[in-house]
Parts: structure tokens; C-alpha cells; sequence
């Protein structure tokens, strides 16, 4: 059987539904209700388990950012990496979505078009002040902008991981470093903790980061220590 383009027949069914100035909602329960009345099933998407890097990758990507003493490069990856947020909402993050008293982050219009907040760690607010006030000094909007004061693309950030990740001779893709953030087992000896070590023993940035940059990763490692004493 032929069926009638889709175009005209939503023109036919315009003609019946116009007098009755149907909103976005009506027309989304209309659809429901007929899809039920011809038994019409809603494909679904196969979900697929993310490939979470393992602890010895993460080491040696770490390691390499390190060495790269890209300040800006290491506050974006500890930002992913702390929150566990999306590389499409980090690059929208503005200036004014950190609360730095607070130690959150406002997420605007993240993934389902919803707003929400979350926490970073206390040790990581020193190295985040620090990076904002580069950023407004140069009177920055976003948290991370180029220079020539463009906010980051989803798609340039995530060709700096792909970047770090080929100079650690990592094949898999780093963009799923938000699930090590988010699906970190507490309690093990694996992970966090042999990380935050790791990151001492490698070259930190030069000039005005250093100092901060060490007194932060000192006290990552104190108070990471500290909570898993508890």
C-alpha cells in the first residue's frame, strides 16, 4: 500500500485540528492517543555502556598534561574530571555560573533542557579562583574562551583530549573522563587516590600557576586521605 507523503498529510490533518488552536501539548497527547489507537510501538535507542578509561590510562594522560604545562588545558580537564559534567555544557559555562564560596557550578539548560547545580571539591577552589581571575582580567564571559575571546566549541575540546590521548598512546576516546568523575568507587584503593599521587611526581607549570598549582594538588591528596580515614 502507498502511503501519502508525509508533508500533505500533515497539511489534511492541519485543516481538521487549526479551528481548535492546539498547542504544543495538546498536539504531543493527540499523537500518544493515536499512536495507542494504531498500536504503534516507540523505538527505543539500544543504550551502550560507556568505555571508561582504565586507572593506567589515566595515568599516563595525566602524565602527558602535565608535561605539556598548559595551564588553562589542566584547569578545563580537572573541571571535567571534579564535576563529572558534559563537554557540551562545560563549554557554556559563563564566569558568573561559578560559585566559588560555595564550591558549585551552575549547569544551565544541560542535557534534557534542565538547569542544576554541582559541587566541585573544596581543594579545587584556590586553582579555579585562579583561573577566573586570568579570565576576567581579560574580561571574559565563559569560563574557558580562546584568545581571541571566543567561548571553546564542544568539538575543539574534545579534540584537545583526543590530542593528550594519542600523545599517551591511548586508542579509546577520553570524552567519557565525566564517568570516572561520576562512577568513582568509593572505599577502593584504586582511582582518585593513586592519581591525585601520580600528578606530584610529574613537571607542573611554570610562573604564576606553580606555587597555587602545587598547594592545590597537596591538598587534593591531604583531604582525599582525610575522607577516606572517616
Amino acid at each position: 500500500m502507498q502511503r501519502t507523503p508525509a508533508q500533505k498529510k500533515a497539511k489534511e490533518l492541519a485543516k481538521y485540528l487549526r479551528s481548535e488552536r492546539p498547542d504544543y501539548h495538546y498536539l504531543k497527547s493527540v499523537f500518544r492517543e493515536l499512536r495507542q489507537e494504531l498500536d504503534i510501538e516507540v523505538p527505543h535507542a539500544p543504550k551502550r555502556l560507556p568505555s571508561i578509561p582504565t586507572e593506567d590510562e589515566l595515568q599516563r594522560f595525566y602524565e602527558v598534561v602535565w608535561k605539556c604545562r598548559h595551564f588553562k588545558d589542566m584547569i578545563l580537564i580537572k573541571t571535567l574530571f571534579y564535576t563529572g559534567i558534559r563537554v557540551s555544557e562545560l563549554v557554556s559555562l559563563r564566569l558568573v555560573d561559578v560559585d566559588l564560596s560555595r564550591c558549585q557550578i551552575r549547569v544551565n539548560r544541560g542535557k534534557g533542557d534542565k538547569d542544576r547545580l554541582v559541587p566541585f571539591p573544596l581543594a579545587f577552589r584556590e586553582l579555579l579562583g585562579l583561573h577566573m581571575q586570568q579570565m576576567q582580567a581579560i574580561s571574559a564571559t565563559y569560563l574557558f574562551e580562546s584568545s581571541r575571546r571566543h567561548k571553546y566549541s564542544d568539538r575543539g575540546v574534545r579534540k584537545m583530549l583526543e590530542r593528550y590521548a594519542h600523545a599517551a598512546g591511548i586508542t579509546r576516546s577520553m570524552s567519557a573522563l565525566r564517568y570516572v568523575a561520576c562512577h568513582q568507587p568509593q572505599g577502593s584503593g584504586h582511582g582518585m587516590r593513586n592519581l591525585y599521587i601520580r600528578i606530584t611526581l610529574v613537571p607542573l607549570v611554570v610562573g604564576v600557576g606553580t606555587l597555587h598549582l602545587r598547594l592545590s594538588i597537596s591538598r587534593d591528596i591531604h583531604e582525599h586521605k582525610g575522607l577516606r580515614e572517616k
